[in-house]
């Protein structure tokens, strides 16, 4: 038998390693065949995801604090380290939409939830799907969690002295948006890790129960593929939802608004006793797909680009099922129990 601190290495490491692939290749930016980036991601982005649920883990809190961690991981990566948040000339991403106090406003809007969600959130909840038995509690013991932080820190200077110099060099954020990003990144982990409620007990209040899985995996492909389509100019356009002019907000808007909306109703639905597995699984499947299928369409360079992504979501796909019948035993086998 592997001893609970072994199989908790385990799940780190592949948290770690399966984050990155999440949130960078099954988008299709970059295409696979750069992989070979994944050496500079691991640090930033697998080190990130570990931290994030080390703390939360350890502090008894839910996914309320790990998406609030997983903003400041998110200004961390775009603020601090690739500084794509205020460059003029990054991406050309300045151009998207009118710059709000030294902020590219669109950029913002769109890869500070996308980190939340897709660089943080997504990854832990799938490693919990794989390793139900520890779920509840951290991976790693307190050395684990000093070295997860150290690695993130020097991870986020080594995409500032390699990406950076190659694609935006000599940009440098003044120094009042370094200090501010850090103290937005110091306020969300006290807002996290001390004001946010630990994990919510029983509605004050009956909630009905959540739709099925399909159509709960149905809303997050609608959602994830919604929010990407309003702020990611894509098909030639330069700016949201190829608006112009003043109209550019409006996309901004709609997004904001869709994206409050489904954080209401998930809210709502999680929150009762029928939610499970499946509901969680569904709801990550979909958003995923949606998000692979946004990147073939929007971010593929080259027929080939496009292919090996979506040769990539079959893959995921496939995974994702084998984690689907997984799950569906471990209900069978837990039901044939209490009977």
């Amino acid at each position: 038998m592997v001893s609970s601190k072994a199989r908790g290495r385990w799940a780190a490491l592949l948290l770690a390693v399966v984050t990155p692939v999440v949130a960078e290749f099954t988008l299709g930016n970059p295409p696979l065949r750069q992989a070979y980036l994944l050496l500079l991601w691991v640090p930033i982005y697998g080190a990130g995801a570990v931290l994030v649920r080390e703390l939360v883990r350890r502090s008894g809190r839910g996914w309320g604090a790990i998406l609030l961690l997983g903003v400041a991981y998110g200004i961390v990566e775009e603020g601090l380290a690739l500084q794509a948040l205020t460059s003029p000339t990054l991406y050309g991403v300045a151009g998207w939409a009118p710059r709000v106090l030294g902020l590219n406003s669109a950029y913002t809007e769109l890869n500070l939830p996308y980190h939340a969600v897709f660089s943080v959130a997504l990854p832990i909840l799938l490693l919990d799907l794989v390793f139900p038995g520890l779920r509840r509690q951290p991976y790693l013991g307190r050395a684990g969690l000093v070295a997860a932080g150290v690695v993130f820190v020097l991870g986020a200077v080594l995409l500032r002295l390699t990406v950076t110099a190659v694609i935006d060099p000599g940009y440098q954020a003044p120094p009042a948006v370094v200090i501010g990003c850090l103290l937005a990144v110091a306020l969300l982990a006290v807002i996290a890790l001390r004001l946010n409620p630990r994990r919510p007990g029983p509605p004050p209040v009956a909630v009905g129960p959540p739709p099925r899985p399909v159509l709960v995996g149905g809303f997050g492909g609608v959602v994830v593929f919604g929010y990407l389509a309003l702020l990611f100019p894509f098909g030639g356009a330069e700016h949201p939802a190829f608006t112009r002019g003043g109209w550019v907000p409006v996309p901004m808007v709609a997004a904001a608004v869709l994206a409050v909306a489904a954080g209401w109703l998930l809210g709502r639905w999680t929150r009762g006793r029928a939610w499970g597995d499946r509901h969680s699984l569904a709801l990550a499947s979909g958003a995923l797909v949606a998000h692979t299928v946004f990147g073939v369409i929007a971010n593929g360079e080259t027929v080939a680009d496009r292919l090996s992504l979506a040769a990539l979501g079959v893959v995921m796909g496939g995974l994702l099922a084998i984690l689907g019948r997984r799950a569906r035993i471990d209900i069978d086998e837990c039901a044939a129990g209490v009977k």
